[in-house]
């Protein structure tokens, strides 16, 4: 019972990685919304398989489809249900391992879980292949904030060790056109380096990515149990190999001292804003009107081609396990869309909480 999120924009996702489409459900959006396929494939169409070392031989077409909830290129406040239908799935090499657990992946738990009754070709309802789901909903919601003038902006910060320096809002902005999503482009150069080193070695890197909202207003998030960076947390969690999530300095803090951390409040424009940004945007778990800062940890892909231990769950017995088919050696880059569309879900719905986006849109 846990396909949805949101409490007056509201998102449930549903289909299989294998199975005949995936998609989404909206119910909250406001009526007169202008809206079209167009508007949602643009975002889709960013977290398709690119070309280079990182990414997965799997080319589907991802043609969205708005079926409900759309009227004249408008929202009508009806639900908006959108599905991707899945073409060019291959679920051969799967069932050949079917009983081998994969290390890393949702195998174990799934099945024992589900009592053996759940999907496994592909990951099924645990492959990454259920975000472009998000991503539509995601597009719908980026169309809402846009009413409030709010921008997000996603890039990756981080493959395997390589780092990328800070860069320009300017520059994050062109990251979305980059191969790796990357807006330091030396990094990125670096970055494609060890990913393609990685690939010949049947091995895979995770990374970092970092989400940037800007002209978040004052006063989004619901505490004590409905925080911003909470539902901010959760939802993002909810993105397959998503294994951490900060804030601003993020963990750093703990190496700061209070004078360090602290970000003096001034003044401008008449205005109340901070000198520094090092709470990320959010204090006492409600935005606070600065740039809403939060970085994503991505795990190393677990399909690798190197052989590795596991068990045969039909018969009980040690076993190895070499994973074939069509695998990214690098997800980061496809998951930056996601990043953003997941950002986009959670602030639509605290904006519409907090009573700043109408019910009808004019």
């Amino acid at each position: 019972m846990g396909n949805n999120i949101g409490k007056m924009f509201t998102v449930t996702s549903f289909g299989e990685s294998h199975g005949s489409c995936v998609g989404v459900i909206i119910d909250g959006c406001p009526a007169g919304l202008s809206l079209t396929v167009a508007d949602v494939q643009k975002e889709v169409d960013k977290r398709k398989p690119g070309e280079g070392p990182a990414s997965t031989p799997r080319a589907e077409t991802d043609r969205v489809e708005i079926m409900s909830g759309v009227f004249h290129d408008f929202t009508t406040g009806a639900p908006i249900m959108m599905l991707i239908r899945n073409q060019d799935t291959d679920s051969s090499s799967y069932e050949k391992i079917k009983n081998l657990l994969r290390p890393g992946h949702a195998d174990f738990t799934a099945h024992e879980k589900y009592g053996g009754f759940n999907d496994y070709r592909g990951g099924g309802r645990f492959s990454g292949r259920i975000t472009a789901g998000y991503v539509m909903a995601g597009a719908v919601a980026q169309k809402v904030l846009s009413t409030l003038g709010i921008e997000i902006i996603a890039n990756t910060v981080q493959i395997g060790d390589v780092k990328a320096a800070p860069q320009s809002i300017a520059r994050m902005r062109q990251a979305a056109t980059s191969q790796l999503r990357c807006a330091d482009k030396a990094a990125e150069a670096k970055m494609l380096a060890v990913v393609e080193v990685a690939r010949k070695n049947g091995d895979s890197l995770g990374g970092i990515i970092e989400g940037t909202a800007l002209k978040v207003p004052v006063g989004l998030g619901e505490p004590v149990f409905d925080t911003l960076e909470g539902d901010l947390s959760k939802a993002l969690f909810s993105i397959p190999a998503v294994k951490g999530v900060e804030f601003g300095e993020g963990f750093g803090v703990a190496a700061m001292t209070g004078s360090q951390n602290n970000d003096p409040f001034v003044v401008k424009n008449g205005k109340i804003s901070t000198v520094t940004n090092h709470a990320g945007g959010i204090l006492g778990g409600i935005s606070n009107g600065m740039p809403l800062i939060v970085r994503v940890a991505v795990k190393p892909t677990p399909s690798i081609s190197q052989p590795q231990q596991t068990v045969d769950i039909s018969t009980m017995k040690n076993n190895q396990l070499e994973i074939k088919g069509r695998h990214d050696a690098c997800i980061v880059p496809r998951a930056v869309p996601v990043v953003t569309a997941i950002m986009a879900i959670v602030l639509c719905d605290h904006a519409m909480r907090a009573r700043l986006i109408p019910e009808v849109i004019k």
